[in-house]
C-alpha cells in the first residue's frame, strides 16, 4: 500500500472492550489504594489492517467511545488522525473533555495513530520521527502497602537484574500521617539500590506545603533523592512553587493533565522542574507532543507517565524528554495481555522498529479471562 493510499483509506470501524486485571497483592500509596486495574482497549479497523490503542481509567469509557467518539470519526480518513481527534473533542463538548472523556478520547487517538502507522507499514516511532534511539525509564512500584522485605526485593529487581539507575517508591502515607515510615522506607531504598543509582519519591499529593518541604529537605540530606513527586496537590500550584523554591530535589507533577490548558498553567507558574504527561489521560500522542512543546518553549523536561508500550514510540520523538516511569502494574498487565510488550534493557526502552505501529498484538485467548465488557 503506497503512502497516498494509506492516508485516503476510510475507517471501517472503532469497538472498545474492557480488561480487569487484579493486582498480585494489595496495593496504595500517600491517598489511594487498589487490587485492580482496568485497561480500556480501543481496536481501529481499516484497509484490512487493526490499530490498537488504550486507556488506564475505568469501564464508563466504554459507553464514551461507543457513544459519542465511534461515530464522530465515522467518515474521517484513516491516515487523518489530527482531524479525528478534533471531531471527539468536539463531540465531548457537552460532557466535558477532562476526565473520563479525555482517558477515552486517548485510547481512540492512541489506536488511529497505530493504525496509520500499520497501513504505512511503518513503526510508529519512524511515523513520528525518532530524535534518540531509546528512552530512559526509572522502577516505580515500592508501594506503602508493601512491607520492607517486598520492598527490597522490587528494588534489587530494578537495579540488579534489569540495570535500571532510577527507582521510585510512594511516601505520604496515609495523607502524610506517618512520615516516619516514609523516611525509613526511603532510607532503605537508598540502601539496597546503592550510591550510584537515583532515589525518587511520590507522595501523591498527601503532604501540606510545610510538611513537604520539611520532609524533602530531610530525604534530601538523608537519602539524597534527586525526585519529589507531587509533595503537594498537583492542583495547588503556588504550593508546588513554593515547595520548588526550598527543595532541592526536582519537583514534578503532571499526570492528572487531560489538556493543554492544564499543562500550561502548570508550566506559566513555574510549578515543576519536569512535566509528567501521560499518554493514556491526556488525549493521545498528538496532544502528549503538543504538552511536551508546552515545557520545552520554557526549558521544562517532560516525563512520560506509566503505560510504557504506549508511550515508548512517541517519547523518542521530543527533544525535551527526561525519562519514562516504568510502573509495576502496566509492566505486569502489558506483559500479560500484549505480545511485543518491551522489556527493559540496560536502563531504558528501545522501541521496535522492525515491526509496524507499536509492534503490539492482544494475546486473546491470555486477555479472555480478565476481559469484563
Amino acid at each position: 500500500m503506497s503512502a497516498r493510499d494509506g492516508l485516503a483509506t476510510p475507517l471501517e470501524g472503532v469497538a472498545c472492550e474492557v480488561y480487569t486485571v487484579p493486582t498480585d497483592q494489595p496495593e496504595g500509596d500517600g491517598t489511594f489504594a487498589w487490587d485492580k486495574t482496568t485497561l480500556v482497549l480501543v481496536r481501529a479497523r481499516a484497509g484490512g489492517r487493526e490499530g490498537i490503542g488504550w486507556t488506564y481509567a475505568t469501564s464508563a469509557c466504554k459507553a464514551v467511545v461507543e457513544d459519542l467518539l465511534a461515530p464522530a470519526v465515522e467518515h474521517v480518513d484513516a491516515g487523518n488522525v489530527p482531524r479525528a481527534l478534533e471531531a471527539m473533542v468536539r463531540a465531548c463538548r457537552n460532557v466535558g473533555r477532562v476526565g473520563i472523556a479525555s482517558c477515552a478520547i486517548s485510547a481512540v487517538e492512541t489506536a488511529l495513530w497505530d493504525l496509520k502507522a500499520r497501513l504505512l507499514d511503518v513503526p510508529l516511532a519512524g511515523l513520528f520521527g525518532p530524535c534518540r534511539d531509546e528512552v530512559p525509564i526509572y522502577g516505580s512500584g515500592g508501594f506503602t502497602t508493601y512491607d520492607d522485605a517486598t520492598t527490597r526485593r522490587q528494588v534489587e529487581t530494578w537495579v540488579s537484574d534489569w540495570e535500571i539507575p532510577r527507582v521510585k517508591i510512594k511516601i505520604g502515607e496515609s495523607w502524610g500521617a506517618r512520615p516516619e515510615r516514609d523516611i525509613a522506607r526511603t532510607r532503605l531504598v537508598r540502601a539496597v539500590a546503592g550510591q550510584s543509582a537515583e532515589v525518587f519519591v511520590d507522595a501523591n499529593g498527601g503532604y501540606g506545603r510545610k510538611q513537604a518541604v520539611r520532609i524533602g529537605r530531610q530525604l534530601r540530606e538523608e537519602a539524597g533523592i534527586s525526585w519529589f513527586e507531587e509533595p503537594v496537590s498537583s492542583d495547588d500550584l503556588q504550593g508546588l512553587r513554593e515547595v520548588r523554591d526550598q527543595v532541592d530535589a526536582d519537583i514534578a507533577a503532571g499526570e492528572y493533565g487531560f489538556d493543554l490548558p492544564y499543562f500550561a498553567r502548570m508550566i506559566e507558574q513555574e510549578a515543576v522542574d519536569c512535566l509528567q504527561v501521560d499518554v493514556t489521560r491526556c488525549g493521545g500522542y498528538l496532544e502528549w507532543q503538543r504538552a511536551a512543546a508546552v515545557a520545552r518553549s520554557r526549558s521544562v523536561d517532560v516525563s512520560g507517565h506509566c503505560a510504557p508500550n504506549l508511550h515508548a514510540h512517541v517519547a523518542v520523538s521530543v527533544p525535551n524528554l527526561r525519562h519514562l516511569e516504568y510502573f509495576h502494574d502496566h509492566h505486569r498487565i502489558e506483559h500479560l495481555l500484549f505480545d511485543g510488550a518491551l522489556s527493559p534493557r540496560r536502563g531504558a526502552l528501545r522501541p521496535a522498529m522492525d515491526a509496524p505501529g507499536h509492534g503490539l498484538a492482544l494475546k486473546d485467548r491470555d486477555a479472555a479471562p480478565f476481559r469484563t465488557a
